[in-house]
């Protein structure tokens, strides 16, 4: 294959120069920070304004059992659009729209994957609502309900606080165990107080059973929503063998499972079920059951991941689908991926459910992968274009996906690259009337 690697190296990329941006006022509308997941985020505070609004006129708002219901609503709706099967049903139902609709149309519901902002929204007003019940709360109800609200509103502003972005890149540990921990204590205390809360109101009544007055209390049935939808993943944990082959002391090829995932999709392991999971997009294994990962060194984890390969890992739940998924909605499409990018993309390669063109710039292939990863990708895409940067250097991304989106004739292009370059990329293409996908670190 070293003769085919060398064809396909850039020796020779002709000048690109790049169109006209859009107009202001639709640039505007593709600049990262009014990207779809912001703006719903955005959607989901305006409409809880709203009910604010609208509550004030019926004084709905000097109930306990009002404030409680609409948080609690908040709160599933942040659950309950990150739980992995409705993940994975969105995907599938975006990734049957037929390529005859138009492209503006499949543009958009290919960034389907944006419904993260929904989760941020209901997370941030359903806090925002619970501190409001938890001062309403303060002299209406007893003692003991009301220290459980004060301890909720702490862990709540704690999850919160944490959750921010500056945070969860700085101390990504710090925030996990306290997602994590923190969310379970929440859900038991919202248990325990909607106890409280329902019997100290049927007591105040002076009639019916406990059991009759959590039927008839909507709070309930919503917070039983979201904790099924929490619990299920943890109910599929298991632990599994996997082996490992590490072509350098950069990358880990990971193989592991007996169930064949959905290509494209996403998987997360830990080495221990309470501490740090990671997630890392899951590779078919052509004509054999099983799936592979590339785990690329990253941090501490990664890094001891590769030093000191396990020989099994944990998994829970079930593997989701990636971003890339809906990139499944255009005619044709251009990947442009960097180093470990590959592994999001490499399934949707093998499996070749969308034509497609792919840009891999990464750092001598070959010695970093692996001869037989490169021959892999080679031997099912044979017009990859492969940028060697240890030979070539680092190329102007945007010009690179452009040059490469014009020439293939596709519809979008879809990159995978650390957080910094992609942004630039999708906005690059975005900016010119350019269907593009790429991660949004949302979580």
């Amino acid at each position: 294959m070293t003769a085919v690697l060398e064809a396909l190296t850039p020796v020779h990329l002709p000048e690109v120069t790049l169109p006209e941006p859009l107009p202001l006022g639709r640039r505007v509308l593709k600049h990262p920070r009014m990207m779809q997941s912001h703006r719903l985020t955005l959607f989901v505070v305006m409409s809880n304004v709203l009910v604010f609004g609208w509550g004030l006129s019926g004084h709905w708002w000097h109930s306990v059992l009002n404030l409680a219901l609409v948080a609690q609503v908040n709160f599933a709706l942040g659950i309950v659009v990150r739980q992995q099967f409705f993940v994975n049903l969105l995907s599938q139902l975006v990734m049957k729209v037929p390529k005859s609709w138009p492209l503006r149309l499949r543009w958009a519901l290919a960034k389907g994957y944006h419904l993260g902002g929904l989760h941020v929204g209901g997370a941030v007003c359903g806090t925002l609502w619970f501190f409001a019940l938890t001062v309403v709360a303060t002299g209406q109800v007893g003692l003991g309900l009301l220290v459980v609200y004060y301890v909720q509103a702490l862990l709540l502003l704690a999850i919160v606080m944490t959750s921010r972005p500056s945070m969860r890149a700085k101390r990504h540990d710090l925030f996990e165990r306290i997602h994590r921990f923190g969310g379970w204590a929440l859900s038991t205390l919202f248990w325990i107080g909607a106890l409280l809360l329902v019997n100290e109101r049927r007591s105040a009544a002076g009639s019916g059973s406990l059991l009759a007055a959590l039927a008839g209390t909507p709070t309930v049935w919503v917070l039983a929503l979201t904790t099924i939808s929490s619990l299920v993943p943890w109910m599929l944990l298991r632990r599994i063998p996997i082996d490992v082959i590490r072509p350098s002391s950069h990358v880990a090829l990971v193989s592991a499972g007996r169930s064949r995932p959905m290509a494209g999709s996403t998987r997360s392991i830990s080495r221990h079920p309470l501490r740090q999971w990671h997630s890392f997009a899951v590779i078919p294994t052509p004509g054999a059951p099983g799936f592979r990962m590339a785990v690329s060194r990253a941090g501490d984890w990664t890094g001891d991941f590769i030093d000191n390969p396990p020989s099994h890992v944990w998994v829970r739940g079930v593997a989701t689908a990636g971003m890339a998924n809906y990139g499944t909605v255009f005619r044709r499409v251009v990947y442009v991926v960097t180093g470990s990018g590959i592994g999001p993309v490499l399934a949707h390669v093998l499996a070749a459910r969308v034509p497609h063109k792919l840009v891999w710039v990464t750092r001598d292939p070959v010695k970093t992968y692996g001869q037989a990863l490169v021959d892999e990708i080679l031997t099912a895409q044979p017009d990859t274009l492969i940028w060697d940067t240890d030979a070539y250097g680092k190329p102007d991304m945007v010009k690179l996906a452009y040059s490469e989106y014009k020439s293939s004739g596709a519809e979008a292009v879809i990159c995978v690259s650390n957080k910094k370059l992609t942004w630039k990329v999708v906005h690059g293409m975005e900016r010119l009337g350019i269907p593009a996908l790429g991660p949004i670190w949302d979580s």
